[in-house]
């Protein structure tokens, strides 16, 4: 167990992946925060489950929970850079979700509603799952620890 822990938090990356995760992970929260709790402007859980389930994403409450859940989460987690590989990938596939059920068809700008702001969070998110969390995280701090 120790072994696959030491693997899951190691990183050789420096101080370059903590420009990404706090201001992305903050972000990821507060958009998270929306939907789960109504926080920000947002609806909150059964609004945002209602409007889901009006674009066909079903069932729209869960949905929006896990979309919420993914965001807010996945955002702490990037924010703590604790298990960054996993939080990245639940945000990367959280994002590539929205981008495909939600915006491509709106096109690339996000004042037409597009998927460039997914896009753009589900790539930051693969270059975490690739570089780890870097030496400001408390998955560097577990490494040295396993």
């Amino acid at each position: 167990m120790k072994k696959f822990i030491h693997t899951l938090v190691q990183n050789n990356a420096g101080y370059a992946p903590l420009l990404l995760r706090v201001p992305v992970g903050l972000i990821l929260m507060a958009h998270g925060s929306q939907k789960l709790f109504g926080l920000f402007g947002g609806y909150g859980l059964a609004a945002t489950g209602q409007w889901m389930e009006s674009i066909g994403i079903t069932p729209g409450e869960l949905m929006a929970f896990l979309a919420g859940s993914g965001e807010f989460f996945g955002g702490l987690f990037l924010v703590l850079g604790l298990l960054i590989r996993p939080a990245a990938l639940v945000v990367a596939f959280t994002m590539l979700v929205a981008l495909f059920t939600v915006h491509i068809n709106n096109g690339l700008f996000m004042a037409n509603n597009g998927y460039e702001y997914a896009l753009s969070l589900a790539v930051i998110a693969g270059s975490l799952i690739i570089s780890g969390a870097g030496k400001v995280s408390l998955d560097n701090w577990l490494a040295g620890k396993f």
